[in-house]
Formats: C-alpha cells, sequence, structure tokens
C-alpha cells in the first residue's frame, strides 16, 4: 500500500515518522506532497520516504492519502488535487472542521474519514477520534485505526459532531493544561522558587495526579474531596477557584472552541 500524506508540517512529519517506526509503510511506499519547496528541500534530508512538491507526480498512486493541512486552506488544496483524485482511493483528513462531505464534493470522492488528533501524537501519546463515510470498508477503517494507534490511542465515533466536540476538548486540550501549569509555575516563582524548580514541581504533580485517575476507579470529584482536608490549604484554593467561577470558564472556554470548529467547517 503507498500512502501519500500531504502537508509537511508538525502533525504530517508526526504521521510520516510514526507510520515508519511502527513498519506499517516502507520508504519506498511513502510519500510526501509539501509545495514550500524550502520545507520540501528539509524534509528530504529526514528519511521521511518520497518527497513532492506537485500533486501530479504523486497523489494517483497513492491509496491512502492523509490531509494535514490547515483547514483554511482547504479549497485551494481541493482545487489544486480534484484533477488527479481517483474514487477508489482512502482519505484521512485531520483538518479542523472540514466535514466529509465538503471533502467529498471538493475531491470527487467517496471514501472520506475525518479524525482529530491532538498535539502529543508527536510523542506517541496523543488523542485522537475519527468517524467515516458509509463507503469506507470496514478492513479500510481498520487500517486506519492501526495508523492512528501509533501515535497514541483512538476512538471511533459515530457522528461529525463528536469529531468537532474532539477538537474542543482534547484537540485544544493540552493548551489548556498547559495555561494552568503556567498559572502554577508563575505562583511557584512568587513563592520563591526558581524557574527550573518550579516547573519541575509543577510537571512532576500533574503528571501524578494524571496517573493517580488513570490507574484508580475514582472519579476527579472523589479525588479531589480525598485531598482537601476541611479547614486545610486545598480547601482554601478549591474554595478560590468556585468564587471565581474558574470550572465554569474552563467549560465556557471549551464551547467556544466548540463553535469555532463548527464555524471553520461551515466556512
Amino acid at each position: 500500500m503507498k500512502i501519500l500524506v500531504i502537508g509537511g508540517g508538525n502533525m504530517g512529519k508526526t504521521y510520516a515518522r510514526s507510520l515508519l517506526r511502527a513498519h506499517l509503510v516502507n520508504q519506498e511506499d511513502l510519500m510526501i506532497l509539501e509545495r514550500q519547496e524550502e520545507k520540501a528541500a528539509e524534509l528530504r534530508g529526514q528519511e521521511l520516504g518520497t518527497i513532492y512538491t506537485g500533486a501530479e507526480a504523486c497523489l494517483a498512486v497513492a491509496d491512502l492519502i492523509i490531509l494535514a493541512v490547515k483547514p483554511q486552506d482547504s479549497a485551494a488544496l481541493f482545487a489544486s488535487l480534484q484533477t488527479y483524485a481517483d474514487p477508489q482511493q482512502v482519505y484521512l483528513s485531520i483538518m479542523a472542521g472540514v466535514t466529509i462531505q465538503s471533502i467529498q464534493a471538493g475531491l470527487g470522492v467517496e471514501k472520506v474519514i475525518r479524525a482529530m488528533p491532538n498535539l502529543p501524537a508527536q510523542i506517541g501519546l496523543g488523542m485522537t477520534s475519527y468517524t467515516a463515510s458509509d463507503a469506507v470498508t470496514r478492513i479500510e477503517l481498520v487500517l486506519v485505526q492501526n495508523l492512528l494507534n501509533t501515535t497514541g490511542k483512538a476512538i471511533y465515533v459515530d457522528n461529525e459532531h463528536s469529531i468537532d466536540a474532539t477538537t474542543a476538548i482534547s484537540g485544544s486540550g493540552p493548551a489548556y493544561v498547559l495555561y494552568f501549569m503556567q498559572a502554577m509555575i508563575e505562583a511557584a516563582t512568587e513563592m520563591g522558587f526558581n524557574e527550573s524548580q518550579a516547573e519541575l514541581l509543577v510537571a512532576q504533580t500533574f503528571r501524578g495526579a494524571v496517573e493517580l485517575q488513570m490507574k484508580n476507579d475514582l472519579t476527579c470529584t472523589e479525588w479531589i474531596q480525598r485531598v482537601s482536608s476541611k479547614g486545610g490549604t486545598t480547601e482554601a484554593a478549591m474554595h478560590t477557584f468556585r468564587a471565581t467561577s474558574v470550572f465554569d470558564d474552563i467549560k465556557r472556554g471549551a464551547h467556544a472552541a466548540l463553535e469555532r470548529a463548527v464555524q471553520l467547517g461551515k466556512n
């Protein structure tokens, strides 16, 4: 099977490296299409398969095409690919907000899988949800699931609304977590720790809390209750968070991300 990754940015390179590392494809059967000559030249030195700058030389021979470009570039992308697209090819899109129907119409194809990964896919700890058009066969879907699992964990969802919701939760989610971490790091430095100490304190605290939650059956609320002693330090912090509506603000932020994902699809 020949696989073509369109887009030589971070996610495009992540998928290329993950596919090669998992031996799902070899160098000879992996291609990357990167239109910017400077980026293409850089990619050629990274042993990521064959690098192209034009679709005419690579699209027609690919069995699976991964669309890893910015959603705002989708219209121009479709226009440049449509002449060479084959209805029997499978297209896997990670473009936020761009619907399966838009991809089908833009390329004149039927077999489309839409997925939403996140940044930790770069280190094999990604979270991806995906769904597919009816034309995609079970065998093709299993193949793509295996591909997505090379970057972390993947779940199949029944409808595209869940893909937009994934964009708002796990897609944008790492930024929410890092935002909270940065606030804690700054608080730590204000308390007298140097930058290195503050970063270690916060990073290990987050890592430990996540592992604790994942390896036990207690809910987040139950863990908070266990940590919070009546009249203690944790309770004082939680009281402040509740008084300033931090919990609701986080939810509002996630809903704003969802609205933007839907808007991108309409545009």
